[in-house]
């Protein structure tokens, strides 16, 4: 027999499909459409024959993605050829089910609109590869597999960053019904998570699956089916031989599934691990056996790295194929039937693809960026007058309330954190907090103080030493309803779990059109200046790839009053608007009491009291100005810059008979703008005090260059920070922004 080694594999594929059920006989008796394909089985003739039709339909899928591709008309081309075994969890999963999938899910979606009904899964597939803004779930920002009627949120193509957060999802079910609020979904729901072999060795993989395993070894419901679709490769790199199996069916703490085999060997095999997994509440891992073909995506050039001969083979093994032969041979349909049911797919698809084509795509920056950042001022103030019941604050707080107190450690920054925590908790039941160490210790410099105490295990909780769960946890909370409050102990440990905020959480609203929000307000302790203290870790003064990311909104205090104003701001913004925001904590400032002058107390303030009015709290764009009516230089800055600028600003006037404006900017993304520009219109220059590395690392560039675009005409500078990690000890000094170099680059800009 000759070796088909035509480039055009989707046709070769296709011709084997077609010649097997031209020259099939039918088996001699039929199956009656209940009957199961062999005796115990759970599959009856019906559903296979629906089963496969889903596949054929997720195959032609494919192959009009590369027929569009080739005239210019689609951008996508990842297949989900060699993969339609997962239609099986498609159909016995519950619509209630919340499923994350891998970007090989065709079968699966297919199977599981199908299911649900009155859905238009092949269109709505078609729109998405040809970017069209009539696209229900991306709205055409990009292809994704995802839509609110069926619990599926849209996943990008990063192969494994959605495992956290499904895990955290699966997590948060029991967790909220145990603060009392209402799940969207049925008590006995279970979370779905797909990924690849290759995949499955990935950090974030890995992390995944840990804290799962992690949560149910501590007696903590995680009812979370992870599936992975093992077709042996990842782009050209071979997975080895057993390398799954290997790996993960003898772990603790998590049970193990192998779903191989003829289709109805599949079916059964998933229905168990469904079933132990919604009836034990954990983890379940099933390995679904499968085979890529069509190479990794149109653009892959397959004989790079794989014979004609392997192509070959691997495409001898397609599903299709195995499930038409298993129909056939065990009656369940006639391969005739099986014929009609592939020319009838092919019509629909490319009729599909027909109008697909004609609908609209995303025509201009505002449409494309609408779901990014959505800001609704109004509703942002409603949350934010929400009230706090007085009684229940008398009795949190021991009728000893933090706007009354007069000693220095009640009134500094930390304290104001703790009150603000306890505040908001007090006002939104859905609220908990979470991390490193916040629990029984009540947090490292003690913003936690007690609540765990006075709210319960299930509000407060420590987590395992993890960055990225602790986000994947948020996350998953927040699809669930709740408002999750997750802690970072550091800024610099925040750095190797940042793809959780860049990748996933800031992305959500984006590819989902809105529809699917992940609100959060994640804690961040940070920036430097603690005396040498720790070192870079401690004292990390790089937050660039926080600003980097589209969408999130960075706040950072630099006082306690504002702090607790700032922070019920960002809470507020977070549940009215879902979005994701960081609240930079200067921890240097936690518990600093003076400012001129050691035991001048003048960094003391008094707590505001959460009075039900939107004037309770601090919203976008609203900036601090300490000396309005000083003209001569206006000092941008945030967080310890302000102390240290208001030091400098003192020496200027005293000194050197400068006048200096300083500006809190406490925003500092996005940036207020319009803010500092009004400020500047008065003053004679401007000096930015950044405080963060000198290059990527801080606010100035941005600052300055808008000044410059709206036509300020004064002078303009700035002092940073080294562009250096921060050493330890004194040496920390060195690298640092001073008060020194406020007062010199003051003088400078306005000589």
């Amino acid at each position: 027999m000759t070796l088909d080694t035509s480039p055009n594999r989707v046709a070769v594929v296709a011709g084997n499909l077609d010649r097997y059920l031209a020259s099939a006989k039918p088996a001699a008796r039929l199956l009656d459409p209940e009957a199961p394909l062999r005796a115990g089985s759970a599959l009856t003739a019906r559903k296979a024959v629906e089963l496969w039709e889903d596949q054929v339909t997720s195959r032609e899928l494919d192959a009009t993605a590369r027929e569009l591709k080739r005239d210019g008309l689609s951008y996508y081309t990842i297949s989900s050829a060699g993969h339609e075994q997962n239609a099986v969890i498609g159909a016995l999963l519950r619509d209630t089910d919340p499923c994350f999938l891998h970007y090989r899910s065709g079968g699966l979606m297919m199977a599981r609109a199908r299911r649900v009904g009155g859905e238009t899964p092949v269109f709505d597939t078609l729109l998405g590869l040809v970017a069209s803004s009539d696209d229900p779930i991306s709205q055409g920002r990009h292809k994704v597999w995802g839509s609110r009627r069926l619990w599926v949120p849209p996943q990008t193509s990063t192969i494994a960053s959605h495992l956290p957060k499904a895990v955290g999802m699966a997590f948060a079910l029991s967790r909220g019904r145990r603060m009392g609020v209402e799940m969207p979904i049925p008590t006995d729901a279970i979370v779905a998570c797909s990924f690849g072999d290759a995949s499955a060795s990935h950090a974030t993989a890995l992390t995944g699956i840990n804290a799962a395993r992690y949560a149910y070894r501590g007696g903590r419901p995680t009812p979370i089916l992870f599936v992975c679709e093992d077709n042996r490769i990842g782009i050209s790199v071979d997975t080895p031989s057993g390398w799954i199996r290997e790996r993960f069916s003898s772990m603790a703490n998590v049970a193990y599934f192998d779903a191989s085999g003829t289709v109805d060997e599949v079916w059964d095999t998933a229905a168990r691990a469904i079933e132990t997994c919604r009836t034990s509440r954990g983890p379940v891992f099933l390995h679904l056996d499968t085979v890529r073909l069509l190479g990794h995506a149109g653009s892959d050039v397959e004989t790079t790295y794989h014979s004609w001969e392997e192509i070959a083979a691997f495409e001898a093994k397609d599903p299709l194929l195995a499930n038409a032969r298993r129909l056939v041979e065990t009656g369940a349909a006639m391969p005739g039937d099986l014929k009609a049911i592939v020319a009838d797919a092919r019509d629909r698809v490319r009729a599909a693809a027909r109008e697909a084509v004609r609908r609209p795509k995303l025509s201009t920056r505002a449409a494309v960026v609408e779901t990014l950042a959505p800001y609704d001022a109004p509703a942002v103030r409603e949350q934010a007058s929400l009230p706090v019941e007085p009684a229940r604050r008398a009795e949190f707080f021991d009728g000893q309330l933090p706007e009354d107190a007069t000693s220095a450690p009640r009134r500094n920054l930390s304290a104001h954190m703790n009150a603000a925590l306890a505040d908001e908790m007090l006002r939104r039941p859905e609220l908990m907090v979470f991390g490193e160490d916040v629990g029984k210790k009540g947090g490292v410099y003690g913003l936690t103080k007690s609540l765990q105490r006075r709210f319960g295990r299930a509000r407060v909780f420590d987590t395992l030493l993890d960055e990225t769960t602790i986000l994947g946890v948020a996350q998953g909370a927040a699809h669930m309803g709740l408002l999750p409050v997750p802690e970072i102990q550091y800024l610099a440990y925040l750095h190797n779990a940042v793809d959780q905020l860049r990748g996933e959480a800031s992305s959500l609203s984006f590819f989902s059109s809105g529809q699917f929000t992940n609100p959060m307000v994640v804690r961040v302790a940070g920036l430097a200046y603690q005396k040498g203290f720790g070192g870079h870790f401690h004292n990390d003064n790089a937050i660039g790839n926080l600003r980097d990311i589209p969408g999130v909104v960075i706040v950072t205090p630099s006082r306690g009053d504002d702090a607790a104003r700032l922070f019920r701001g960002a809470v507020a913004l977070a549940k009215a608007n879902g979005r994701v925001v960081i609240f930079l904590e200067p921890i240097a400032l936690y518990h600093e009491r003076d400012l001129y002058a050691d035991g001048d107390a003048e960094w003391l303030f008094d707590y505001p009291r959460p009075t039900g009015s939107p004037a309770d709290a601090l919203y976008p764009g609203e900036v601090g100005v300490y000396h309005e009516d000083a003209t001569d230089v206006l000092i941008p800055t945030y967080a310890n810059g302000v102390r240290l600028a208001l030091r400098a600003a003192k020496r200027l006037a005293d000194d050197h008979g400068i006048r200096a404006r300083v500006l809190d900017l406490r925003w500092i993304e996005p940036l207020p703008h319009d803010a500092v520009a009004r400020h500047a219109a008065d003053c004679k220059a401007v000096l930015v005090a950044d405080e963060c590395r000198a290059t990527a690392g801080g606010v100035a560039d941005a600052v300055i260059a808008a000044l410059a675009e709206s036509g300020y005409v004064g002078r303009m500078a700035s002092v940073r920070a080294a562009d250096s990690f921060v050493p330890l000890g004194p040496a920390a000094d060195l690298v640092l922004l001073s008060e020194d170099d406020i007062v010199r680059g003051a003088r400078e800009v306005t000589a």
